[in-house]
């Protein structure tokens, strides 16, 4: 297999300025320099996606993701490095990228074609396709600074994907149409990837990444920290998370803290460790001989805790399939259970079940929250996945309950 987007020691460098010359006597005085600051949005990618593979790229608000997506487009210059893509290359970036508020929806979809290297006679053989696709027929003559973020979508997804692209650009635009146009975007990307095209997917979405994404990647503050199968990555971005991971705060960076004190020990180990930390996690089988569970059984998540303070909680279970794919979510409070105060040491025991799922190999973790406010304070999943065996002759995902009659004729 081919690659089809390779991305070499990419480094994208920007200029952000601190102050604004507005008259001749500042450019004077600054001898026409303005001072500025350099912040470097990416540093140092390596990436590989091969032909035919749909890869994600995950990571907090500012970490580089949509950078990179739009280095690979052709749109932004690396300022160091070299991305080879192969194919016609088609991108559907932030909202409203490529059109002018002023033209109608008409205008824009020869504008944004063109834009994405589509002749204007392809565009006459494909605008009935366009139209239909973004079900904006009636609107279609309107100009598009009248249009909704949710309408914008719509008509920038549908020039993308007629365009016929090998390697199709996705930077979170799914997330802001309504469900239905949701799903006949996703139909609409399972079917590029059943005829073989290359995607690359930007979302905060875990969920949507998981369902869509073969692999992934997992930026942080500019690098690729970790990268993998869905769900391996979706654990790395987690870890991340856990240790604060955000626009303004890089957990990559060692502090230079004062020891000198008890008081700036204490705060040192306050930024160290969580306010309340699970400590082990466990599986229990219900049956000791056998390393697998069967359709219908109940299992027991064993949890244990330390709090060094008073904590309000609530506690999160989440199964996971082979393929990352989520199958089982929910808190003490979506459960009905509510939240719980932790201080000390203790121990949580999870009862799940009767499982209805069939053969398959299965992986838990289990999270706690903070009350008020729903932040995760901790997170572990248990070392190895879980099987179930199906003893029967049923197929599917899931084993359920079904009775049959039949009833004599009169």
């Amino acid at each position: 297999m081919s690659v089809a987007v390779q991305v070499e020691d990419v480094s994208k460098r920007f200029r952000l300025y601190k102050e604004k010359m507005t008259s001749l006597k500042e450019r004077v005085i600054h001898f026409g320099k303005v001072p500025f600051e350099e912040f470097w949005a990416l540093r140092d990618i390596n990436i590989e996606v091969q032909e035919g593979e749909t890869l994600g790229l995950i990571g907090h608000n500012g970490s580089g993701k949509s950078t990179l997506l739009k280095c690979i487009a052709g749109i932004l210059l690396p300022s160091t490095g070299e991305i080879k893509v192969r194919g016609r290359v088609a991108a559907m970036l932030e909202l409203g990228a490529g059109f002018h508020p002023e033209l109608s929806g008409r205008d824009n979809i020869y504008l944004n074609a063109s834009l994405l290297g589509m002749p204007k006679k392809e565009v006459d053989r494909r605008f009935d396709d366009i139209v239909d696709f973004s079900e904006l027929g009636g609107f279609i003559e309107n100009q598009v600074k009248f249009y909704s973020s949710g309408m914008y979508t719509r008509l920038g997804f549908a020039v993308a994907v007629n365009m016929d692209p090998d390697v199709l650009l996705i930077d979170e635009v799914l997330a802001v149409g309504d469900e239905n146009f949701q799903r006949k975007c996703l139909d609409k990307v399972k079917s590029f990837q059943k005829e073989g095209r290359t995607i690359v997917f930007v979302s905060h979405s875990v969920d949507l990444v998981r369902a869509v994404c073969d692999r992934a990647y997992v930026l942080d503050h500019s690098k690729v920290v970790g990268g993998g199968p869905t769900a391996e990555a979706i654990g790395i971005l987690r870890d991340y998370q856990l240790k604060g991971s955000g626009l303004n705060h890089d957990p990559n960076l060692t502090e230079v803290i004062d020891l000198t004190t008890d008081e700036a020990a204490t705060s040192a180990q306050r930024q160290q460790n969580p306010p309340a930390l699970i400590t082990s996690i466990s599986l229990r089988l219900p049956d000791p001989s056998r390393d697998y569970a069967v359709p219908n059984d109940v299992i027991s998540l064993d949890l244990r805790y330390e709090c060094t303070t008073l904590q309000e909680v609530l506690l999160g279970v989440e199964i996971t399939d082979v393929r990352g794919e989520l199958v089982f979510s929910a808190t003490s409070e979506d459960l009905g259970f509510g939240s719980y105060s932790l201080y000390g040491q203790g121990e949580f025991v999870v009862k799940i079940g009767p499982m209805p799922l069939l053969d398959g190999v299965f992986s838990l973790s289990a999270s706690l929250y903070q009350v008020p406010g729903g932040a995760r304070i901790d997170w572990r999943s248990i070392e190895q996945g879980f099987k179930i065996v199906n003893p029967t002759k049923c197929t599917g995902m899931v084993t359920l309950p079904v009775s049959i009659l039949q009833e004599s004729g009169s």
